[in-house]
């Protein structure tokens, strides 16, 4: 058995793809997964959230954590609106590799 070289998943020797991340065994580099074709959360959709509604915390209930509740008690301080703001800046400059690894899973 080798592994393959995406996603670190036991594979048969002869196979041509791997069946867990479904990536071209022969190919250069592993599929991408687009957040824009409509499955999963969008990169820059989260980042506006964060940037704009971020003080609610708009954006974490749109990425999934339920963390946001927070926000929303505490908005009144804007201690969530300077978290928010550093939240959009980390979610704007991330990769798209990264942020489906975080958010897309």
């Amino acid at each position: 058995m080798k592994k393959c070289p995406f996603c670190a998943e036991e594979i048969q020797d002869s196979a041509i793809k791997c069946k867990h991340c479904g990536s071209n065994l022969y190919a250069q580099e592993p599929p991408r997964r687009s957040s824009s074709s409509g499955q999963g959360k969008s990169k820059i959709t989260a980042g506006l959230l964060a940037l704009f509604l971020g003080g609610l915390g708009i954006h974490k209930f749109y990425l999934g954590k339920s963390i946001g509740v927070l926000y929303l008690i505490f908005f009144w301080t804007f201690i969530p609106a300077i978290v928010a703001l550093v939240d959009a800046i980390i979610l704007l400059t991330m990769t798209d590799e990264n942020f489906d690894r975080m958010y897309n899973q």
